[in-house]
């Protein structure tokens, strides 16, 4: 029975729930070893959906799409460019943050946006087309018509009677919390998130379903997802794809959010998952030892 479920974020679309349980499994275990308690990596399951976002395969073709700096579609993903390049400018003083005079309305500024990611060290291993096909998969959750549906389904596949607690990364976060709040039968009461976007505004919060409540023109606050009594949200100052930190603004006082350092690679799941911050909410999640 897994009682712990992972959710992946962007770009695993060439992997399976296999691959990526056996990476997570054994850094949430030491994760709740920190926090003095114990999980087996039997308790894991992973819920994949990165195979929605994998291109149909044909002859003399496989992977991704070789997308190029010119791939990158107006309105959402040269936004969404746009915000990641300032949060890089504002955490790393010898980057230089867009042009506000051009901000990504010229190919050029498009192609300056993604060589400035690239330096950084989560994408520094990630190819240019990769890097476009990470920002179109952000856009498709977001605005295509049944895409969410069908990864909420991908969870509800291995959320289990068993099940306390979703782990979920990046773009899977937002997967989780909405598939927790259309989901109110599951007897999940633990929510983790980390690297999370959520409350990335204009992009991201306002675009969540259920919508946030808003009134009197005031930005609006998320609605509480489904059967969760805690929510801890866990995010690295470098994390640029985590561009708000702080969840309590958006979610409201009950989310606990911690700051966290992972080293080089701000926004890669494992050194979270590892982290003392994630353990002791998995552990509490699980009756305090996961045994």
């Amino acid at each position: 029975m897994a009682r712990v479920v992972g959710v992946h974020g962007i770009g695993q679309q060439l992997l399976g729930e296999r691959q990526l349980c056996a990476a997570w499994a054994p850094a949430l275990a030491d994760g709740v070893t920190r926090a003095k308690g114990h999980l087996g990596t039997d308790d894991v399951g992973m819920a994949f959906y990165g195979d929605l976002f994998r291109p149909v395969g044909r002859a003399l073709a496989v992977g991704d799409p070789r997308y190029t700096a010119s791939d990158v579609e107006e309105g959402f993903e040269q936004e969404l460019l746009r915000v990641w390049w300032e949060e890089a400018a504002r955490t790393d003083a010898r980057i230089v943050g867009p042009d506000e005079r051009t901000l990504l309305r010229t190919p050029t500024a498009v192609q300056a946006g993604l060589r400035v990611l690239s330096r950084l060290p989560y994408f520094a291993d990630v190819a240019l087309r990769a890097m476009v096909f990470d920002l179109k998969q952000v856009r498709r959750y977001l605005t295509e018509p049944g895409l969410r549906e069908r990864v909420w389904a991908r969870i509800d596949a291995v959320v289990e009677e068993d099940t306390r607690v979703l782990v979920a990364h990046s773009l899977g976060s937002v997967a989780a919390y909405e598939a927790l709040w259309h989901r109110p039968e599951w007897r999940v009461t633990t929510l983790v998130t980390i690297g999370s976007p959520l409350a990335i505004p204009g992009l991201v919060f306002e675009r969540l379903r259920p919508p946030p409540d808003v009134s009197d023109g005031l930005p609006g606050t998320g609605r509480w997802p489904g059967s969760v009594r805690a929510w801890t949200n866990v995010s690295d100052q470098g994390d640029i794809v985590a561009l708000v930190k702080d969840l309590k603004p958006r979610f409201g006082d009950r989310v606990q959010c911690h700051v966290v350092h992972n080293g080089s690679h701000a926004h890669d799941a494992k050194p979270y998952l590892s982290s003392e911050e994630v353990g002791r909410a998995v552990s509490s999640g699980l009756g305090g030892t996961g045994d």
